[in-house]
């Protein structure tokens, strides 16, 4: 049977539910804030024509995208990027649970989506002291309904999050359920002596919440989790087909590697390390696909102008490099792996984060007095 009863049930049997808020998953009927038809695993689910496995996967721990391009209608074949989700209940419950929300806490969530998480924390702690923020008039209508039909009324409300809501502010509590680079130094000012959750990173690597807690106008905290959110919508950079950002191959400056790409790609922390020197560039894994295990990594700018490929063959200690463009984005690679491999190899927990009044986010390494050198942009 699908129902949120079963939701909690397999959440439960994951360990995934926090006790405290087990009652509040097991209370707001998930079905309520899905459309009529979401994206689940690469596969459409439409409820009037598959009702049995759109319950299915309504009450599974599972992410379902419900919204891409903005809502904007796309043509045939164009790119789909992915833009609004009813995110995968566990992630939210960890998201949650470092949030440490209890009753007669106020608490801002910016970016309502759907508006299921804004339900589980009206329910908890009452709907009076949850305030939500939306920059798409769409989603924030709807959010305003699907909490209504499950019986709550938070204040759900239509603007930029990224600068807080300061017309209720202050707040014991922020979480974010969308990834932004920096931490806007508006949500430190509206949360004085509380904690913010956010999920956070560039381009490169944006796995990790950022979890602060802010003492005198300075936001102070290390990094959790491996969430996967949509970005913020302020300076989204383009995303696309790989045609869409290699060009000019016959240009190309070739050269040779000994760093093996799946070593990059095969630890996290290192991706983290690389992410701080390289926030405004993606990458791209291609296997081949006659069987050989080859593949190509590539790395994209975010502003078209350059890339960069390495070709992984089984068997060798060197692999072939093409890059082009005026930045050399694997030898950035290169640098910043070989640094994260100087200091030891640090795991992503030793990584702190702190937010200063004059807007500047600085990253440090096991204390504030050791700074990790970041490619940082114009503060927020």
């Amino acid at each position: 049977m699908s129902s949120p009863e079963r939701l909690v049930e397999i959440l439960v049997n994951k360990g995934a539910v926090p006790v405290e808020w087990r009652e509040s998953v097991g209370a707001v009927p998930r079905e309520l804030f899905l459309p009529e038809t979401f994206e689940a695993g690469g596969r459409v689910v439409s409820r009037s024509r598959t009702p049995a496995q759109w319950l299915r996967y309504a009450y599974g721990d599972l992410p379902l995208t419900t919204q891409y391009n903005d809502g904007r209608d796309a043509p045939q074949g164009a790119y789909l990027l992915p833009t609004s989700s009813s995110s995968m209940p566990s992630v939210m419950l960890e998201m949650l649970r470092l949030l440490q929300a209890a009753p007669g806490h106020r608490v801002l969530e910016a970016g309502a989506g759907t508006g299921y998480n804004a339900a589980w924390l009206a329910h908890r702690l009452g709907s009076e002291n949850v305030v939500s923020v939306e920059v798409d008039p769409v989603l924030a209508q709807q959010a305003v309904k699907n909490c209504a039909l499950a019986g709550y009324c938070p204040a759900v409300v239509r603007g930029d999050a990224d600068r807080g809501w300061p017309d209720s502010a202050p707040y014991d509590r922020l979480l974010a359920t969308y990834t932004v680079p920096r931490i806007p130094y508006a949500w430190i000012e509206q949360v004085p002596g509380g904690r913010i959750v956010a999920p956070w990173g560039g381009s490169f690597f944006h796995a990790s919440y950022a979890v602060l807690d802010v003492v005198d106008g300075v936001g102070r905290g290390r990094f959790h989790g491996f969430p996967a959110f949509m970005r913020t919508r302020n300076g989204r950079p383009h995303r696309g087909f790989l045609c869409d950002f290699v060009h000019h191959a016959e240009l190309a400056e070739e050269t040779r590697t000994t760093l093996d790409p799946r070593a990059v790609l095969g630890d996290s922390d290192a991706l983290f390390h690389i992410g701080l020197a390289l926030p405004d560039a993606w990458y791209v894994l291609v296997d081949a696909d006659d069987g050989s295990r080859e593949s190509t990594l590539w790395i994209l700018a975010d502003d078209r102008r350059s890339w960069a490929s390495v070709d992984y063959v089984p068997g060798r200690d060197a692999y072939a490099v093409e890059q082009y463009g005026p930045r050399r984005l694997w030898e950035t690679v290169e640098t910043a792996y070989g640094d994260w491999a100087l200091r030891g190899r640090p795991a992503r927990d030793r990584y702190g984060i702190t937010v200063t009044p004059d807007g500047r986010q600085r990253i440090w390494l096991d204390g504030e007095d050791a700074a990790v050198p970041t490619a940082d942009g114009p503060t927020v």
